[in-house]
């Protein structure tokens, strides 16, 4: 008697290729069980090695952007992280990878600091809001910003981060702030110029050029936006 199985292959990005449907006597299929189970035990415990491995490494990376450490070398990594050189690039191919798995630490930090704010509030109160929620993350996401523009023009994964921290502040301002946008004579405009406000350059500039604290760069994006959300709009020409 045969005993139809299916079994998923896996290419080496990890992502499942096809399905195949082999045939099998059910008798085989009952003598590996044993078999298969220690092997699976073994296979799930080096799996999760690697998974806690490579979290260490990654840990380690972005507390050494927090420490100024804005370009460390795979030894410094490594040698945070309590592993070899080696054992880092085992689990990494090459930087980009590194970088790549970094890039979702930060992003899953920075989603952890994210608490909705009703639209329907006043628009003091959406502004307020915003801006205390926004001056903690990007003051916790500074140390990356400063490392991913030392390095931006030849990393593919630092510009779709980039790209990605622009695309979810775009939403944000769209969800939040709805109704102003709504009724602006110039939308596109107005939402470019919240964005700017709000905006990792933006930031930068208040803290590291012109030498503002984490409060006083808070209230000047704070008075920035309120400005924007209030203005008149000009009167036009005759």
């Amino acid at each position: 008697m045969h005993t139809q199985c299916r079994f998923r292959r896996t290419s080496s990005t990890g992502h499942p290729e096809c399905v195949h449907t082999v045939a099998v006597s059910a008798e085989h299929v009952a003598g590996r069980t044993g078999t298969d189970a220690a092997e699976g035990g073994a296979t799930d415990g080096r799996v999760a090695r690697r998974h806690v491995t490579r979290q260490r490494i990654v840990e380690a990376h972005a507390a050494l952007l927090r420490e100024g450490d804005l370009q460390p070398t795979a030894a410094v990594v490594a040698a945070r992280a309590g592993v070899s050189v080696r054992a880092l690039w085992t689990n990494f191919k090459d930087v980009e990878g590194l970088r790549a798995a970094t890039t979702d630490y930060w992003i899953g930090a920075d989603e952890e600091l994210v608490e909705p704010v009703d639209p329907s509030a006043s628009l003091d109160e959406r502004i307020d809001r915003f801006c205390a929620q926004r001056q903690l993350r990007l003051e916790r996401l500074a140390p990356a910003v400063r490392s991913s523009m030392i390095a931006l023009h030849r990393s593919p994964e630092l510009v779709r981060s980039r790209q990605l921290h622009i695309t979810r502040l775009r939403h944000e301002l769209e969800r939040l702030f709805a109704r102003e946008l709504g009724a602006a004579p110039d939308r596109d405009e107005l939402l470019r110029s919240l964005m700017l406000a709000a905006s990792w350059t933006s930031w930068l500039l208040l803290r590291d050029d012109l030498g503002a604290d984490v409060e006083g760069a808070g209230a000047t994006i704070r008075r920035t936006l309120h400005a924007l959300l209030t203005e008149r709009p000009a009167p036009t020409a005759r």
